[in-house]
């Protein structure tokens, strides 16, 4: 089974961290909140989130993917925390996949991690890296970067995660389950 993080750190956007970490469950995949800056991490609507863990606990050597949820401020807070990215050098060292939604393509490139062709919240690109940007894609993967745009996707890109690392078969049952036919 692959093992996922999904660090929060204060300001994450609750939809699209809620749905990763829901979808990739549903999917089979063991999913690991690591909280940054706290025992508690508040989403940008204040919603409460206790992680499993503590980031600065994690390393890359037991995971498969590090997915970053977005929002505001969470996507800068996770950009500048160094344990956020000593774990996606890591793994981008070891070939293994990143991946972020909405704004947090920002901490891939502050980590710099992130490849030519990505996908983020629509203007947000102007903050990350005008070129390589794909506007009409729900998800776009490069080499082994995922990135998805923003609330309304995160359930596609869930699922595309769960096509990655539990196969086809697991991916369309859950699609269907989930009556996500937009994805």
């Amino acid at each position: 089974m692959a093992k996922v993080c999904v660090p929060l750190a204060n300001g994450f956007e609750e939809i699209e961290a809620m749905a990763l970490i829901d979808v990739m469950r549903r999917g089979g995949l063991e999913v690991i909140v690591a909280g940054v800056g706290g025992d508690v991490i508040f989403g940008a609507h204040n919603i409460r989130v206790i992680p499993d863990t503590k980031i600065e606990l994690v390393t890359a050597d037991d995971l498969d993917l590090v997915v970053l949820p977005g929002g505001l401020p969470g996507a800068i807070n996770l950009a500048n925390d160094e344990n956020v990215k000593r774990l996606l050098k890591e793994m981008d060292a070891k070939g293994k996949y990143v991946g972020a939604i909405c704004a947090a393509p920002y901490a891939l490139k502050e980590a710099g991690v992130l490849k030519d062709k990505y996908t983020a919240y629509p203007g947000w690109e102007n903050n990350i890296r005008p070129d390589g940007y794909v506007s009409d894609a729900k998800v776009v993967e490069d080499k082994n970067v995922l990135t998805s745009k923003g609330p309304g996707t995160a359930i596609c890109f869930g699922l595309e995660i769960v096509r990655k690392f539990a196969g086809e078969e697991t991916y369309q049952a859950l699609k269907a389950g989930l009556l996500a036919d937009y994805c």
